[in-house]
């Protein structure tokens, strides 16, 4: 029931399944793990972070962090040195990587409220450009004019661009949540105080990704997922290998956070060179050093400053309600931190896109009637 599935479909787009569960893990010294102690570690960390969730949630009284949390059950069983590198790992590849930051921030309470589709996660491989560049067609798309300013009132609305002004009745307002909480674009008058709140209290998480191509493939074709338990929290625990949906000798690197945030301040040729470091550390000193590479700093995109929005203690779904209610029966709110449902997502900004058309609807057809009558 995936809308972006569905409109795949409709249009015929190639995807190609993808199967999470067939993760190759390697311990910090490079060794494979074998299935059997490889699901007996996910086991044990999944159960001792289950129990710190329920512990807390029965002992506070209020918002706190997920770390907060692990922390209090961590004085109670405390971890061997290895039983914390691979609770680090289990908790960074499965929610910090999920919800694109640090459980230091992430909301005990709320941090996975909403919902989600069946079925599994596939990619496409002529791009997921293929997506929007179908949802485009026929729509007047200017690009390259950053907008400053938002001008709303009786008039109608005002948008100021590095083109000129272009003025409507109504407006809907897409900015991704980095750049609404940067204060980049001006509001004339400034957004109701609910609004600002919610902006303010709602965190913009960082999904960060390197892409290294190869010379050849020298690593287990038939993996969809490397898995690697950091010495480190954090650092390049999760690859994804395009090797096994393309035949062609690409990697793709993960880091969310604050690590993720953290290399965005390095060179590429740095940033690589610890990817490289750690690939070297699995399969041997003598793999071949990338061809080409390509590399995001969200974190830094001043048209975005962050990947997608995530809870931080003492918001929830209210929080994302109140940046997604329209202002003055002018300015109409959409994107992903606006859905309390299917935050983080494509389908979620897209679901919200029609909700926004159809509260201009339901606000034109009702000012409409109250002229008739």
């Amino acid at each position: 029931e995936n809308p972006i599935a569905e409109l795949a479909a409709d249009q015929q787009i190639r995807t190609l399944p993808t199967d999470y569960d067939n993760l190759w893990l390697y311990d910090s010294d490079g060794r494979l793990l074998e299935d059997g102690e490889h699901d007996a570690l996910e086991a044990e960390a999944e159960a001792f972070f289950e129990a710190a969730l329920e512990a807390a949630n029965d002992e506070y009284d209020t918002d706190q962090s997920i770390q907060r949390a692990v922390d209090d059950h961590l004085a109670r069983q405390p971890r061997s040195p290895r039983q914390q590198r691979v609770l680090d790992y289990f908790i960074n590849s499965s929610v910090e990587h999920e919800y694109a930051a640090d459980i230091a921030d992430l909301s005990l309470f709320a941090w996975d409220s909403g919902d989600g589709f069946g079925g599994g996660d596939v990619l496409f491989p002529g791009g997921y450009g293929q997506i929007a560049d179908f949802l485009a067609e026929g729509l007047d798309i200017r690009l390259g004019q950053p907008v400053s300013a938002v001008a709303y009132g009786d008039g109608g609305v005002t948008v100021e661009s590095a083109a000129g002004a272009f003025r409507a009745e109504r407006a809907v307002i897409t900015l991704p949540l980095g750049v609404l909480q940067k204060g980049d674009v001006d509001f004339d008058p400034p957004l109701p105080a609910v609004k600002q709140a919610a902006i303010r209290g709602l965190g913009m998480g960082l999904l960060n990704k390197l892409y290294l191509r190869f010379p050849r493939i020298f690593w287990p074709l038939e993996a969809d997922l490397l898995g690697y338990i950091s010495p480190v929290k954090g650092e390049w625990n999760e690859t994804l290998n395009f090797a096994h949906y393309t035949g062609k000798p690409v990697l793709l690197l993960f880091n969310a956070g604050s690590y993720g945030r953290a290399i965005e301040n390095l060179s590429d040729e740095k940033i690589v060179a610890e990817a490289m470091e750690r690939l070297r550390t699995i399969y041997g000193p003598e793999i071949p050093e990338p061809e080409a590479y390509q590399i995001t700093r969200w974190a830094s995109d001043p048209f975005a400053w962050g990947s997608y929005s995530y809870l931080r203690p003492g918001t929830d779904g209210d929080t994302r309600d109140a940046l997604a209610e329209p202002v003055a029966d002018r300015l109409f709110f959409a994107g992903e931190a606006t859905s309390s449902t299917y935050a983080a997502t494509v389908h979620g900004a897209y679901l919200s896109g029609l909700r926004a058309a159809q509260e201009i609807t339901q606000y034109t057809n009702a000012n409409t009637q109250r002229r008739i009558g």
